[in-house]
């Protein structure tokens, strides 16, 4: 379950922090509507698949904002720090050049001081741009090395240029604090505001746009959970008692099942390594009812965008051009853990955006990405699986294969292979479409 059902509700509900406080005024106001318009009219709407989207924007702002509020009760923060923290968080994310998912800092604080409306709007709120850039600058990850480093020096440079923080170095500190509490809340933001089906998706979401490989994911998740606990303890600490027991649940419930996860990778990972537990693939003729919801368990924990047949996924499976291909564990007729699937180029309608030039030829098969149950990635099944279905592509007289994959993998692969060719390359997502003459 999640606590906003989608961006209009997330924006009404920091509009009501802000009226709980005295602080929706027409700046502030405006300042958020037209974020939200940014985000959308530069693609960055809730259907643009990456970790990075207006949905995290708006979840930062209202978790960070709502804690700071909390905690403005309790004398840890003044109204002004969360007039700052609101901006600051609003506008952290927003790089329109976007040439990958995870934002450049550099890129979002070069666009607040060119933009003329967001300029005029922090100046009508009484708000400090080179605070807000200062700020911004404190959410950059990880904070460590150079990056810290470099980063230190760009706020001094900051608060240096500030008439309100100019030689004054316990300004320069309260304000390098907001900065971390910002940051921190930007690493909370959403795990607070649903439960673990929310969060597994959210670092799908974040897997797929920044090129990881599935068997990543948990590991992954869990190395960044635990960096938060064990580096920014105190600051984490001070966020989540600003924030609602419920709240505050969801986020421990999420870490602590992403580490059940990773305990049962490891489990099997042990098996495999030590135990001389087999993958088998198997070509499957018929279909029946169980087959179909054991496919159907592991088809939903693929990331959305990867669901090319989520409507009529069934339909799909009893279709007889079909190819289906099963992963198996110990034999022929073990557990199905995984699975490759697809059909004629013509079954799928994304041509449009692909233009793909041989459809409508009848000559080509689409492989769907393949799907492996959590904790079974890593064992080269998926490798597997693929060859096997490009093998009974090549048996039934289809000239091509085609399918996304990521531009790395796919470059790997031409790289050892001659038969293998870009189609279509996207940005930022690098998910690209490529083609394979079998």
């Amino acid at each position: 379950m999640q606590e906003f059902a989608n961006p209009h509700s997330l924006r009404n509900g920091i509009f009501d922090l802000l009226s709980s406080i005295n602080l929706a005024t027409d700046d502030n106001v405006k300042l958020l509507d037209y974020t939200t318009e940014l985000f959308n009219k530069n693609g960055l709407s809730s259907d643009y698949y990456g970790y990075h989207n207006i949905d995290h924007e708006l979840e930062v702002t209202y978790v960070t904002l709502l804690s700071a509020i909390n905690l403005v009760n309790k004398e840890k923060f003044s109204l002004d720090d969360t007039k700052y923290l609101f901006a600051s968080a609003l506008l952290h994310d927003f790089d329109p050049s976007k040439s990958a998912d995870k934002p450049h800092e550099k890129n979002v604080i070069q666009f607040i001081t060119k933009d003329a409306t967001i300029q005029n709007l922090l100046k009508n709120a009484n708000l400090d741009p080179a605070i807000i850039c200062a700020l911004i600058s404190r959410t950059v990850y990880p904070w460590v090395g150079d990056t810290k480093i470099i980063t230190e020096k760009q706020m001094k440079n900051y608060f240096n240029s500030s008439a309100i923080t100019k030689n004054k170095p316990e300004l320069h500190d309260h304000f390098r604090m907001l900065g971390h509490f910002l940051s921190v809340g930007d690493r909370v933001g959403g795990y607070s505001l649903g439960d673990f089906g929310k969060a597994m998706e959210m670092a799908k979401m974040n897997a797929h746009a920044s090129g990881w490989h599935p068997a990543l994911i948990v590991r992954r998740s869990v190395s960044f959970f635990e960096d938060m606990l064990n580096n920014d303890a105190d600051m984490c600490e001070l966020l989540l008692n600003g924030l609602p027991k419920h709240m505050r649940k969801n986020f421990l419930d999420n870490i602590t099942s992403f580490m059940k996860l990773r305990q049962e990778e490891i489990q099997i990972y042990n098996k495999f390594t030590y135990e001389g537990l087999a993958l088998v693939p198997c070509i499957e003729k018929s279909s029946n009812e169980d087959l179909t919801d054991s496919l159907l368990e592991i088809y939903r924990e693929l990331p959305r965008p990867l669901q090319f047949t989520r409507e009529d996924f069934v339909e799909s499976v009893h279709d007889t051009e079909t190819i289906l291909n099963t992963l198996r564990v110990g034999n022929s007729k073990g557990p199905i853990i995984g699975f490759a699937k697809g059909g004629p180029l013509e079954s799928y309608d994304f041509e449009a955006k692909i233009h793909d030039k041989n459809y409508g030829k009848n000559n080509t098969i689409f492989l769907e990405p393949i799907a492996i149950k959590n904790g079974y990635w890593g064992f080269h099944g998926g490798r597997e699986i693929r060859q096997l279905f490009l093998m009974q592509v090549h048996s039934k007289g289809y000239k091509y294969m085609t399918s996304f994959a990521m531009r790395d993998v796919i470059q790997h692969r031409i790289n050892n292979e001659n038969n293998i060719e870009f189609v279509k390359k996207f940005d930022p997502e690098k998910w690209d479409y490529y083609r394979v003459a079998s």
